[in-house]
């Protein structure tokens, strides 16, 4: 089965080599801050996971 999900990433500024900013996940309309690309990464792999289970 494949996953999906859908989400709305509102870069806010770029330092160290990497993207800070806010996520909303659209399914469950809930917005969390992010300080890097990884850990947007994971924060939606793990929304994507809950959402499943």
């Amino acid at each position: 089965m494949q996953k999906k999900g859908k989400f709305m990433v509102y870069i806010v500024s770029q330092e160290n080599f990497s993207w800070q900013g806010q996520v909303t996940w659209l399914n469950e309309k809930k917005t969390k801050s992010f300080r890097s690309l990884l850990e947007l990464i994971k924060m939606m792999d793990s929304a994507i996971e809950t959402e499943e289970s």
